[in-house]
């Protein structure tokens, strides 16, 4: 690990300041994936900024009837609240699929969102990567690509987003609230956060240098069954091959988001449409386009029957 330095922030806006005032710097809270890619040397950031003290820590009812989630809320407590174990139970469940109860101590909402992919080339440093180094090529592409995208992806990447919790976000039409170094905040829907890859596959999230996400807002409830089902080759403490997000009603329609075939939350809401009609019918749609290798392309028909699965769960 290279030498840094280090500094605890007061206030949000000035975490986001601290930020981008030393080029290369980075946020620090749980540190549960940043550690580790620093201790590779695929992170070198030359400051760290501590942000554990800024506040940010709660979930708290909104006046439109939702829940605002801090953005240093973390994944154990995020996924024990009552209010989102009864009305949001997608994301306690999708929340509990992932990683291990350790990491879900340290681990937070905003980490979570913007954790990187777990691609093998990604942490290969001897081999080429678009993401580590921009320019450099794409090993996955031809190389082993079982855990990899199957849909959006590009000639520059095929890598997939990890994380569980922002697939149910993602059904949820959850919001990011952030702050940026000026001290000005937006808002910004949760499918709009994550980028595709294109030519850059490094610029991963649509937020600006230095720019702190503060917040996630998830809407009233939406009722409904809400199943998460993840597919993994191992019982626990492994990263979804295909994950389905689902809020199901009564009259058949609902809202999909696929996890573990892509480049971020996989969501076509105008597929939702051919719910009733079974999931091989809404499958097709959502998955429209698809280009997957030799070694994924199994990951189209588990998909589908994972989708079967619970579809199958909510009418039984």
């Amino acid at each position: 690990m290279k030498p840094f330095t280090y500094e605890r922030a007061a206030t949000p806006s000035a975490a986001a300041a601290a930020v981008v005032r030393m080029p290369g710097a980075r946020f620090i809270a749980g540190g549960t994936n940043l550690l580790d890619l620093m201790k590779l040397q695929i992170e070198t950031p030359p400051h760290l900024v501590d942000v554990n003290g800024v506040g940010l820590d709660r979930i708290e009812p909104t006046p439109e009837g939702g829940l605002r989630i801090g953005g240093l809320v973390r994944n154990t407590d995020l996924a024990a609240d009552p209010r989102v174990r009864r009305d949001y139970a997608i994301l306690a469940r999708a929340l509990l699929a992932g990683a291990s109860g350790q990491l879900r101590n340290r681990a937070t909402t905003a980490g979570n969102l913007l954790q990187r992919t777990r691609c093998p080339y990604f942490y290969d440093t001897a081999q080429p990567c678009n993401k580590r180094e921009p320019g450099s090529g794409c090993s996955a592409i031809g190389g082993v690509s079982r855990q990899l995208a199957i849909i959006g992806s590009s000639d520059a990447c095929i890598a997939t987003h990890p994380s569980d919790m922002a697939v149910a976000m993602r059904v949820l039409d959850a919001v990011v609230e952030t702050v940026k170094p000026d001290g000005t905040t937006r808002s910004l829907p949760i499918g709009d956060l994550h980028r595709l890859p294109g030519e850059t596959p490094h610029i991963e999230t649509a937020l600006e240098s230095g720019e702190f996400i503060t917040a996630v807002i998830l809407p009233p409830p939406v009722g409904g069954m809400q199943v998460y089902r993840k597919v993994r080759d191992r019982a626990s403490y492994a990263f979804a091959l295909v994950s389905v997000a689902a809020v199901l009603h009564r009259d058949g329609t609902g809202r999909v988001a696929l996890g573990g075939v892509a480049h971020k939350p996989w969501r076509v809401e105008a597929a939702e449409a051919e719910l009733p009609l079974g999931a091989r019918s809404a499958m097709a749609a959502i998955l429209a386009g698809a280009k997957p290798t030799p070694d994924n392309a199994f990951k189209v028909t588990l998909a589908e029957r994972a989708l079967a699965s619970v579809l199958a769960e909510a009418k039984g």
